[in-house]
């Protein structure tokens, strides 16, 4: 497997390696294969910590931030495209009803298992050395994995009770291709400015532009 050599990984436990490559569907095709679950549970709270602990050490963000900032980088989504991005997906296996079925949450409880793999043959510091070659340089650029910004947006300023407004500033062009230009406001100040192909393109834009200033 080419993450094992990419990463150091060598000497890693094969048996709980190949456990933790078994989706449930799978051991009940071939019962003496136990499935990845347990190793998920270990994994999720070994990433709980790194995360945690990164975002404490390295940012002078709020509790309530780093709470928010840490959930977008290890939540599904995220955490499949880490699994895809160092090709864990290839390797995992399902039973035959589940072939063609293999989505981003199973390919997420996998990367949080073969973490838990890491742990256990390695101890924390191989497992925050792995999580920091991989999850760090997204939260570094400040990676989204959402496309619902409009939705996250929203979501953080609930938290705080403030008013949230999307207003037109200006459009052009024919028609039929017409660019619109939108401003998101906070509390009536604009904090951010998105443009799109339609108006729904620019206020996501706009969203996300406000999302990444008022989070930090």
């Amino acid at each position: 497997m080419e993450f094992i050599k990419k990463y150091n990984l060598e000497g890693i436990n094969e048996d709980l390696l190949n456990e933790a490559l078994t989706h449930s569907s799978y051991t009940n095709e071939h019962r003496e294969s136990p499935n990845y679950e347990r190793l998920e549970f270990l994994g999720d709270a070994v990433l709980e910590l790194i995360t945690s602990e990164y975002f404490y050490k390295n940012t002078q963000y709020k509790e309530g931030i780093m709470t928010k900032k840490r959930a977008s980088f290890v939540c599904e989504k995220a955490l499949a495209h880490y699994a895809k991005d160092i090709g864990l997906n290839h390797y995992i296996k399902v039973g035959h009803g589940q072939e063609n079925n293999v989505n981003d949450t199973i390919i997420a409880d996998v990367f949080e298992s073969v973490l838990g793999v890491i742990y256990l043959s390695f101890g924390l510091d191989k497992a925050k050395d792995y999580i920091y070659k991989i999850i760090v340089p997204y939260i570094e650029k400040d990676f989204v994995f959402f496309g619902d910004y409009k939705t996250m947006l929203q979501e953080y300023v609930q938290t705080d009770k403030k008013s949230l407004e999307y207003i037109l500033i200006k459009e052009y062009g024919k028609s039929n291709d017409k660019t619109f230009e939108v401003a998101v406001k906070i509390n009536g100040i604009i904090y951010g400015k998105g443009i799109g192909r339609s108006k729904k393109e620019a206020e996501q834009n706009a969203a996300f532009d406000a999302y990444k200033k008022s989070a930090k």
